[in-house]
């Protein structure tokens, strides 16, 4: 596949596969794009950005350190930064939360694939060209599963937070859960925070938010 004649596109590439890292690297490099820096996880992407200066950054979405959505926030911070900037996420998974909130904006230059369904390499070179003009290019399964969990928030729960908040429905406090889940009372906290954030629970001052979720759940 060929382009017009012009400077080479310019991408940061952030994925800790070592495998498929280099695989990409040397995909683009073959598509006539310019790799200008590959990382092992979205922290480094993020840290040296601004010497980079890319036209376009590929993430995956699950990266170290907790391997959950490192590279959709990545992908939102960058957005808020560099507008402009092309961000294209290659994943196994569909992280819908932080997606949702990537794409509400309804901004191009957005493209959101998964591995295991990207046909041919010149289907992946034509998005990463399609997104760094400012298209959006969305992967069917993805946009299946995106509407569905934007009418189910309870559906964006990841299955630790499902039995938290089964527990939280129980009447148990978070050392409670937590002796019950064999977790540390950091992690229950924390998954109590998520499940917040997803059901849309501010912390107002006058509601309950626990109780709030805890009748969403028994709702479902």
């Amino acid at each position: 596949m060929t382009y017009a004649a012009r400077s080479p596109l310019r991408i940061v590439l952030a994925e800790d596969s070592v495998l498929l890292r280099e695989g990409l690297v040397r995909l683009f490099d073959e598509a006539g794009f310019e790799t200008v820096a590959a990382y092992g996880d979205a922290d480094s992407l993020l840290a040296e950005i601004d010497e980079t200066r890319p036209d376009l950054a590929v993430l995956d979405v699950r990266m170290p350190p907790t391997f959950r959505d490192e590279g959709v926030r990545a992908a939102i911070d960058l957005r808020r930064r560099m507008p402009r900037l092309g961000v294209l996420l290659l994943s196994q998974y569909v992280e819908g939360t932080y997606a949702h909130e990537l794409l509400s904006s309804g901004e191009g230059g957005m493209g959101y694939l998964l591995k295991d369904r990207v046909a041919s390499l010149d289907e992946l070179e034509d998005a990463v060209e399609r997104v760094s003009q400012g298209g959006t290019v969305l992967d069917p399964q993805v946009v299946a599963e995106l509407l569905s969990r934007r009418s189910d928030p309870l559906a964006t729960l990841t299955p630790r937070e499902r039995q938290v908040m089964a527990l939280m429905a129980e009447g148990r406090t978070n050392a409670g859960i937590a002796t019950q889940l064999y977790i540390g009372v950091g992690a229950v906290e924390k998954n109590v925070t998520s499940i917040f954030q997803k059901l849309a629970l501010e912390d107002s001052g006058t509601d309950h938010r626990r109780v709030l979720a805890v009748l969403t759940w028994l709702q479902r």
